[in-house]
């Protein structure tokens, strides 16, 4: 079968999807909205359409209207990327309904690592490792929920089933404020998510982030390919990620990983996914599951060698994954810096015109991105304009690679957090390894800007 391949995205990851299909031969239909008409990756493309206005609800989010694209143009692969509908169930699912293939997994896996909850209980019968918490949904009967978080242990957080993005949960110490709190979220997952179902899990204290990357077919085959750390967070959003995570024992990684595999053939899992742990006092504790590129895959790229977007698109045809666990070697460190449009100062989104650009070079350099000089930076859209990969034979020697290039990279016209990342780089806590989830902001709320 001859196939085709619609990008249902925009942006750094759609130039990275590009490349994925011409090494493997496969022409790509480019999506775009009337505000990224003229984007480079949009004329790059085999053949684009517009999918409607800026605004993403009317164009990347419309489901309907990319699916009608996806056949108007005669494309038998659609591509979700991340963000957007890369995790909408409905989206995999008229997809398939109207007889295309969706790079992902099955909208019924989507849905059930969707829920919260249902994530969960599908780990706790895999046996992959959770934060000890609630056994279901939080019941209606705030007695009833004050004797579970008794019996979990203060503090605990409260968190929406269907929420994501560092959006419906709050933390609870004193037990004199659960109520109100879980009033709160109900409300707000509600509101946000159209979902008022809830959960409690312990709160951990001094976590890192860790998550486990993973491969699977149509045919049984199923691997992981090591750990990351992206604990160097803000606002409950990634600014660096490297691996493997540091100072995080390879057995306990294997074993973990080896559950998660096995909740994947449990669920029906295939494609890519990643499942991330919190990470504290030496052991691994599942949060949630991705069903989706991660944006900080090409970490795990650099240290593998093997090329995840091109894997998730050969499954997606049928192909068989091709290697088994014991094929998968491990090569040095990587570490990636979010390069994102911001007020160097405030971190606020900075959209606007690039009017000079200079990417670094050097040996283990890799930058993603879309942009260059002339290119104007979109306010409808994520703040993300490219990503620095650097790689080295130890982690010392990625970061000084890392270093390097952040000074050599400029980017001229908008604000940019390039002086944020060249001033982590050479922060002590950072190269030393091991900071936790709480560090950056922390760091950043010492200077009045977390």
């Amino acid at each position: 079968m001859t196939h085709r391949l619609f990008i249902a995205n925009r942006g750094e990851v759609a130039v990275r999807i590009q490349r994925a299909c011409r090494d493997l031969g496969i022409p790509v239909v480019q999506a775009h909205s009337q505000a990224d008409r003229d984007a480079p990756y949009v004329h790059t493309a085999d053949q684009a359409i517009c999918i409607g206005p800026a605004r993403a609800r009317d164009s990347y989010l419309d489901v309907a209207g990319l699916v009608y694209a996806a056949l108007a143009t005669g494309a038998t692969l659609v591509h979700p990327g991340y963000g957007f509908l890369s995790e909408n169930a409905d989206f995999a699912a008229q997809v398939v309904a109207h007889g295309l293939v969706f790079v992902g997994p099955p909208a019924s896996a989507i849905a059930a690592m969707g829920n919260k909850v249902r994530a969960r209980q599908e780990m706790i019968a895999a046996g992959v490792p959770c934060i000890p918490g609630s056994p279901g949904p939080l019941p209606p009967d705030p007695a009833a929920v004050a004797q579970i978080a008794d019996a979990i242990g203060y503090p605990v957080i409260v968190k929406a089933a269907g929420g994501g993005g560092g959006r419906g949960m709050r933390v609870v110490a004193d037990p004199a404020a659960l109520a109100d709190a879980v009033a709160l979220t109900r409300e707000e997952a509600r509101t946000a998510f159209g979902n008022p179902e809830l959960y409690m899990e312990r709160f951990l204290t001094t976590p890192r982030h860790v998550e486990i990357q993973i491969l699977c077919d149509a045919h049984g085959n199923a691997v992981h390919l090591g750990a990351r750390d992206c604990s160097m967070q803000r606002r409950h959003q990634k600014v660096i990620e490297e691996a493997p995570a540091p100072g995080v024992p390879a057995a306990l990684i294997d074993r973990v990983a080896e559950s998660c595999l096995t909740a994947c053939r449990r669920m029906g899992y295939v494609g890519a996914g990643t499942f991330e742990f919190l990470y504290e006092d030496g052991g691994l504790y599942f949060i949630e599951m991705n069903t989706r590129l991660q944006v900080e895959h090409p970490v795990t790229e650099m240290i593998t060698g093997i090329d995840i977007v091109a894997a998730q698109i050969r499954i997606a045809m049928g192909q068989p994954l091709g290697l088994s666990q014991a094929d998968v070697r491990f090569d040095g460190a990587a570490v990636e810096c979010r390069i994102n449009a911001e007020h160097p100062d405030t971190l606020l989104p900075a959209p606007g015109r690039i009017t000079g650009w200079q990417a670094p070079q050097g040996p283990g350099l890799r930058v993603e991105t879309h942009v260059g000089a002339g290119y104007t930076i979109s306010p409808h859209y994520d703040s993300l304009i490219a990503k620095l990969i650097a790689h080295g034979p130890d982690r010392a020697t990625a970061i000084a690679r890392m270093q390097a290039a952040l000074d050599d990279m400029a980017i001229d016209g908008p604000g940019t957090n390039l002086p944020l990342h060249r001033r982590l780089m050479r922060d002590a806590a950072f190269r030393q390894g091991g900071t936790g989830i709480a560090y950056l902001e922390t760091l950043l709320a010492t200077e009045g800007r977390a």
